[in-house]
């Protein structure tokens, strides 16, 4: 049988053969360049693999088609250290589009007996952004309000109709009170302010549900300052396309109707999962078809590789109080969405389960969320950190009543 190769690509980030769905959410940011002048910003979360990098990437050519400038990178925690770490940050990724912009000109005199001259071009590189920020007078934020305005005066000169600044992974910016550092909060202040001088530039926040409830303890502002946009799931017909689409134009594997709606339901619309999954089927299928052997999706045999590299390892860090927790939370139908304490307690109650009130219920999502299992995404709601996690738990721990 002639080689093969594997269309799907389940990588962190990585850009999916074909992109299903998200039109709605690529055209509520893209419309936000039609304002008049910038005054909400873009806000996408939405749990681990539901595509939230990869929307990012997709949204960069519709801005540069519009004539915008896109500036763009993962959000490390060291850039939350401190405001002069935000700071750099923003100084960094600037310089990437302003250092080939000649701001003015240095006559420069031969050395020797010839009295020749030279012009030489000054840009605004990484070292000239970063010497506008520390001599700027002031606070912080008059010196990072200093930089990209210095940036814009250059850049606006090109015709550019404004700037986006697109950071990822924006959940791990964060105040720090206890040290007196503000460098999630000078961030908001920024552009909150250069928005209201009029000038356009459009930041846009990607990340894990958390990042919202942070923006509002920083600044409650934050809620007037963003258009929330949140991933879900793909519709059925969504990931039927993301199934399909990659594999329509081989001659290697054709997917039967049951085969696809199996991969739907393992995979419940994520699109991740949906890459991880139909890898792996692909090959099981190729290898089965090079024996002349009936293909099939290998259910068990897909769960357990996803049990095994994904739920595992946190799940062996829960002590039996907690998996008895994690275990009532996924026996509730709203297991996949969002979920109360009220409900973890009367689902408790209903199956018998002693020990569960409101407030060692929430002491013990506290404890859970610190290790990464569930998220707080608004007040009183929960939902699990990782998609598929409430099925994993159902196949692995029986409560002890």
């Amino acid at each position: 049988m002639p080689e093969y190769t594997n269309p799907f690509r389940p990588g962190a980030g990585h850009q999916p053969p074909y992109l299903a769905g998200r039109q709605s959410e690529r055209q509520q940011v893209v419309r936000l360049l039609e304002q008049d002048a910038v005054f909400e910003n873009a806000l996408i979360t939405g749990l681990r693999g539901v595509g939230k990098t990869v929307l990012l990437d997709a949204l960069k050519p519709s801005v540069t088609e519009q004539n915008w400038i896109w500036i763009g990178t993962d959000l490390k925690e060291s850039a939350s250290i401190s405001e002069d770490n935000i700071a750099t940050r923003l100084c960094t990724d600037l310089s990437i589009v302003t250092s080939t912009i000649a701001v003015s000109a240095v006559r420069k005199r031969s050395i020797g007996f010839s009295a020749d001259e030279t012009k030489e071009a000054t840009t605004l590189t990484y070292e000239r952004l970063k010497g506008i920020y520390d001599r700027t007078a002031g606070l912080p934020l008059d010196k990072l309000k200093a930089v990209i305005e210095s940036a814009w005066a250059a850049l606006s000169k090109t015709g550019a109709h404004g700037i986006v600044f697109a950071y990822d992974e924006a959940q791990n910016l964060t105040d720090h009170a206890a040290k007196e550092r503000f460098p999630l909060s000078l961030l908001l202040d920024t552009f909150q302010s250069i928005q209201r001088k009029g000038l356009p530039v459009l930041l846009v926040l990607a990340g894990l549900p958390t990042l919202f409830p942070k923006l509002v303890q920083a600044r409650t502002f934050s809620e007037r300052m963003f258009r929330s946009v949140f991933l879900g799931r793909l519709s059925r017909e969504e990931s039927r396309e993301a199934i399909l689409k990659p594999i329509e134009d081989t001659d290697s594997v054709r997917l039967s109707d049951e085969s696809v709606d199996t991969v739907i339901d393992l995979s419940r619309g994520y699109p991740y999962f949906i890459q991880f999954i139909c890898r792996e089927v692909y090959d099981a299928f190729i290898r089965r078809l090079d024996k002349g052997e009936r293909a099939s999706v290998p259910v068990a045999d897909i769960e357990r590789k996803l049990d095994t590299d994904f739920f595992a390892g946190r799940w062996a860090k829960t002590t039996d109080r907690q998996r008895d927790l994690l275990s009532v939370i996924a026996q509730l139908e709203s297991r996949d969405e969002e979920f109360t304490v009220q409900e973890i307690v009367e689902k408790a109650r209903e199956l018998s389960i002693r020990g569960f009130s409101s407030s060692h219920t929430n002491q013990m999502l506290s404890a859970l969320g610190s290790q990464g299992l569930v998220f707080k995404n608004r007040h009183g709601k929960y939902l699990f950190a990782e998609p598929l996690l409430a099925g994993y738990i159902r196949r692995q721990h029986t409560i002890e009543t």
